[in-house]
């Protein structure tokens, strides 16, 4: 696989060999490094036997993780991960995904236990915790990386996320959902400092439209409807 680093990294290469007096020395680290950039990278995500995976994107992931991690870690999830997904480039970095030129959207990927909790607590928890009715903006924080996304995993995922979507938008948010509801493509973690930055830095930035909001359960905003 032909990466946008391995590009980079091969021109920068044939640059040192053509300006350099000792070519010798310039042979074995470049092309070390930029054999290194072709395998693309894999979630060290803690992924137990019987785990499920989840992934959500509702603006800046820091505040979105540190929300499922208070809420759920040691309730079912097991291990959370911020990264880069439903872009359209190789190896994005938070710099170029920053650009809203990659395709990316900021999102948290989770594993959990599906025993101890569902993926519908999941949802509903997400359609809680952000204003779905934005279009590629949470807060102040505006771009196509910050679109509220839901990218699932198996055709269990999908519907479950539809129907609940579609229930949630009569009920909790009533001005119109505009999540986007995908398959799950390629995950790239993003870089260590952005993991668990909320945990790490508490006076750290989170955006404003990230908070628990108050609903009544589906079933009794259904009932109150056929009243």
């Amino acid at each position: 696989m032909i990466t946008n680093q391995l590009i980079e990294c091969l021109a920068s290469f044939a640059i040192s060999i053509m300006t350099s007096s000792s070519v010798s020395q310039q042979l074995i680290r470049p092309i070390k490094s930029c054999v290194n950039t072709i395998v693309a990278p894999k979630s060290s995500i803690l992924t137990p036997d019987g785990a499920k995976k989840a992934i959500f994107a509702a603006g800046c992931f820091w505040g979105v993780e540190n929300m499922y991690r208070k809420q759920f870690l040691g309730k079912g999830i097991y291990d959370t991960r911020v990264g880069y997904i439903g872009g359209n480039t190789q190896d994005p970095t938070y710099r170029t995904v920053s650009t809203g030129r990659t395709g990316h959207a900021e999102a948290v990927l989770m594993t959990y236990d599906p025993n101890e909790l569902t993926y519908r607590q999941l949802v509903e928890f997400f359609y809680k915790i952000h204003d779905p009715t934005t279009i590629n903006q949470q807060g102040y924080d505006i771009g196509t990386q910050y679109r509220s996304a839901i990218f699932y995993y198996d055709k269990e995922q999908e519907e479950m996320a539809r129907s609940l979507t579609a229930r949630i938008e009569k009920c909790w948010h009533t001005r119109g959902i505009k999540t986007q509801i995908l398959p799950a493509g390629e995950w790239w973690d993003a870089e260590d400092y952005h993991q668990q930055y909320l945990d790490k830095n508490k006076d750290g930035y989170e955006c404003y439209s990230h908070k628990v909001r108050k609903f009544a359960s589906l079933e009794e905003c259904e009932e109150r409807e056929k009243e």
